[in-house]
């Protein structure tokens, strides 16, 4: 097993919605662990890098070669298709992001021996409630019962995840990934609302920055070779 790791600084406050909230709180609460650790799912993860890699290779020139087809051949063996088979599956193993991991051991010995510190101390201290509500156009007054409530993760976290490989992953196959990290500026709820601004940095088995490798950018094609 060879693994990689990606780590992710939240750049604004952030919502890694799990679809549900609170009654009588909020409307929208964040994903978080059984200690209240927020953390965002392997496999919205990996969704979000496809995605990106996905509009990369769209605006790609089909030549020389059908480039971009063959671009789409190594992303569906980096992350599967649909329908995929046990030869077609992806090779890509991706975990949930999550907080540290010596700090969560630390904080839930504390929660385990009762030293005045729960699950609820530990969500409240790492988000917190943001509300927003729709405002009428002609009167510029809110709306009658558009008040909505959501969790937000706050930001400065930064979240590592996992990247699992069975065998060592080929070149352009590292080079799909790294420039769709590189990508990845947006995650989680409100997205496309001005929340979840991220930067991310993807790390080798040997724990080596690969991100800015200029060699593996350039096999995909997006810097060009300087002139002498």
């Amino acid at each position: 097993m060879i693994v990689y790791r990606l780590k992710m600084k939240l750049l604004s406050d952030t919502t890694f919605g799990r679809g549900d909230g609170v009654a009588g709180l909020i409307d929208r609460e964040v994903e978080h662990d059984s200690n209240g650790f927020p953390y965002l799912r392997g496999r919205t993860l990996k969704g979000l890098l496809r995605e990106e890699c996905e509009n990369l290779i769209a605006i790609l020139s089909p030549e020389p070669d059908n480039v971009r087809k063959h671009w789409k051949n190594v992303a569906y063996d980096l992350f599967g298709q649909p329908g995929s088979t046990c030869k077609t599956a992806s090779k890509i193993h991706i975990g949930d992001a999550c907080l540290p991991e010596d700090l969560r051991q630390a904080v839930a010995y504390q929660i385990q021996e009762e030293r005045n510190l729960t699950r609820v101390d530990i969500l409240e201290s790492l988000t917190t409630i943001r509300r927003q509500t729709a405002i009428d156009p002609k009167t510029g007054t809110p709306d009658e019962g558009s008040l909505r409530s959501s969790r937000v993760v706050l930001r400065d976290l930064e979240f590592t995840a996992d990247l699992r490989f069975e065998a060592k992953p080929s070149d352009e196959a590292l080079a799909l990934l790294v420039v769709g990290t590189l990508a990845l500026r947006r995650v989680g709820s409100g997205r496309n609302r001005g929340r979840g601004y991220v930067r991310c940095w993807l790390f080798d088995s040997t724990a080596k920055e690969i991100t800015e490798n200029l060699t593996l950018v350039k096999r995909f094609g997006l810097v060009k070779e300087e002139e002498p």
